[in-house]
């Protein structure tokens, strides 16, 4: 009976929780239709919000991320042995990152020298760096862009209001002027939301991306003191390292 009991309350519960979000989107599409036409370029501005969104984080936190000290773990320990071929063979094993790429172009290049394996580094960060930082900018200029937009909806809606002081006859007067302050404030509400979120999301991935070329940074100058350091190991290393791995 109790069993029972028990699942007759959570059937109630899971109603009322469908109900409230069925209640929650109907509020929320009729707010949008009183903001008027100024919810279209918000609506603009969030749909642009979302896309990079979603861009930048499976770049930022999945495809260009690695675990850096597992990595140099690995690699420190070919380097040390002198091995030049194992030490490409395992970063072209790896995941393709930023990272990976840029070890990988100094690698190939240490039976060069140590000018060409910074100058090789170098040239692959230039090339890989701008994919971590781009389109991060454009999230501060969305939440600006979107609070204007909801300022400019705010202006509309006030207008409105003047109007109907100056121009509309009394009766008509209150439902006019509830109408313009409707509008006025449901533009400024949609804009802020659309623009907080905007601005929170640019600090935090703005300091996601300042990590990762931070990492690189590090990294490289590692590798590179590494390289120097056990360079009378690597001297006789081949210049041409396996075919397999400079394709991977």
């Amino acid at each position: 009976m109790n069993a029972v009991s028990l699942v007759q309350s959570l059937m109630v519960l899971s109603s009322e929780a469908a109900a409230d979000d069925a209640g929650l989107v109907s509020s929320l599409f009729a707010a949008y239709q009183k903001g008027g036409w100024g919810m279209y370029p918000i609506t603009v501005c969030l749909l642009f919000l979302l896309a990079i969104l979603v861009d930048r984080i499976t770049v930022l936190f999945f495809r260009a991320s690695i675990n850096k000290a597992a990595f140099m773990h690995g690699l420190k320990r070919y380097i040390f042995e002198g091995n030049l071929d194992k030490a490409i063979s395992y970063v072209a094993g790896q995941k393709k990152t930023p990272l990976t790429a840029i070890v990988k172009a100094g690698l190939v290049n240490v039976p060069r020298g140590e000018a060409e394996v910074q100058a090789a580094m170098d040239e692959a960060a230039l090339r890989e760096n701008p994919k971590i930082e781009a389109r991060t900018g454009y999230l501060a200029m969305i939440g600006n862009a979107a609070m204007l937009c909801g300022l400019l909806g705010t202006v509309s809606g006030l207008i409105t209001c003047f109007n109907a002081v100056a121009q509309v006859n009394a009766a008509d007067k209150g439902t006019i002027l509830s109408a313009g302050i409707s509008e006025a404030m449901h533009c400024t509400a949609f804009g802020l939301g659309t623009a907080i979120p905007s601005l929170i999301c640019f600090s935090v991935l703005s300091g996601r991306t300042q990590k990762m070329i931070d990492d690189i940074n590090e990294a490289t100058v590692s590798i590179l003191n590494l390289i120097i350091a056990n360079k009378d190991k690597l001297q006789n290393a081949s210049i041409n390292p396996p075919m397999n791995a400079l394709q991977k």
